[in-house]
């Protein structure tokens, strides 16, 4: 018996033409395509976007371009492997680069998409999320979640840059992306990274509940970095010293779409990560890395973002033998729990 599909043009022209005028498709002749045996088809490319290259043309949009006519000043990192136009790192994330200058604000608005925003470089910038002022410093994660009104500023001065994760491509291809203006917000008294980033100890709920969400919005890299030494100083044998960005409160994923990492390879380490069914991007904070994947290796340095496809294997080096390198992490993994398809190979 033949295991061979009918194709299209097997069929009479005028029974396509019929099924065609009834927005009917017979499905045999595409099943393979989008039913392939064994391993998915990926659109997605492993790809290499070097900051060194990308900075300067960053700066000149902001001489091009002035706050007021951009809103948000940013060039997006796209993946070829799904046509630049439609602005994908991988089937559910968006990357892009922002840039704020000195003395510039970008106003308050809200939308349906996640996002974080993790810092590149530069000080004396800020965003607000929910009334909450999140200072901006290098390596800093800051949330702003579906639905909080949130907003940036810059008292500093030096042009300050971060890149920005959102599931925008999924929120979009389930065409319910959309957002809306607001005005500028009021700061209101309390940080959730005062009260939430001490190991061990957590807020009381005795006596009042928080109502939020999201109760921790900044993740200071300066702490996130404390506990990866610490991790791999009292775990010497410990392969992969990695954590993740979690609520604090439920300990789920710090957004429900994406999830969020941090990774610290020792000196001279190599790390062979589990092939599994989520991209990954890949954004080095310090250090010197490889990444190879799909054939390719790419040597990543500071600031440098990387993306690999699912399904493939990825392995990392520090290049150095004197330090460790801290690598950021985004994935789709939460994603793929929730609907059910997540795999390790």
């Amino acid at each position: 018996m033949s295991h061979e599909l009918g194709r299209l043009e097997d069929l009479p022209q005028d029974y396509r033409d019929e099924l065609k005028a009834l927005n009917l498709v017979p499905l045999w002749p595409s099943l393979r395509a989008v039913l392939p045996p064994k391993v998915p088809t990926r659109a997605t490319k492993a790809i290499h976007w070097p900051y060194a290259t990308l900075k300067p043309l960053l700066l000149k949009a902001g001489e091009l371009t002035p706050i007021e006519k951009a809103e948000r000043r940013v060039l997006v990192l796209a993946n070829p492997g799904h046509g630049l136009e439609n602005m994908k790192a991988s089937p559910a994330m968006y990357l892009g680069m922002q840039l704020l200058l000195p003395g510039e604000w970008a106003p308050s608005h809200r939308h349906t998409p996640n996002a974080v925003r993790m810092i590149v470089e530069g000080e004396g910038a800020y965003t607000t999320v929910d009334g909450e002022k999140c200072p901006m410093s290098r390596g800093d994660l800051i949330l702003t979640p579906t639905g909080l009104w949130h907003e940036h500023g810059h008292d500093g001065t030096d042009p300050v840059v971060w890149l920005d994760v959102l599931d925008l491509p999924l929120v979009y291809y389930m065409e319910a992306s959309y957002h809306v203006n607001g005005e500028r917000q009021q700061v209101k008294q309390g940080s959730g990274d005062r009260a939430w980033t001490r190991a061990g100890v957590v807020p009381t709920t005795v006596f009042t509940r928080s109502d939020k969400r999201y109760p921790m919005l900044r993740y200071p890299w300066e702490t996130t970095r404390a506990a990866l030494l610490g991790m791999a100083a009292d775990q010497p044998d410990l392969e992969c010293v990695q954590v993740t960005y979690v609520n604090p409160e439920t300990g789920d994923d710090a957004e429900n779409i994406l999830g969020f990492y941090a990774l610290m390879l020792k000196p001279g380490q190599t790390l062979q990560l589990p092939t599994r069914s989520p991209a990954q991007v890949f954004h080095l904070i310090e250090g010197g890395m490889a990444v190879s994947t799909c054939g390719k290796t790419f040597d990543l340095v500071e600031a440098d973002t990387c993306c690999a496809p699912g399904y493939e294997p990825v392995t990392l080096k520090n290049r150095s033998m004197a330090e460790p390198s801290f690598v950021f992490i985004a994935d789709e993994s939460p994603l793929h729990r929730k609907l059910g398809v997540y795999e390790t190979r």
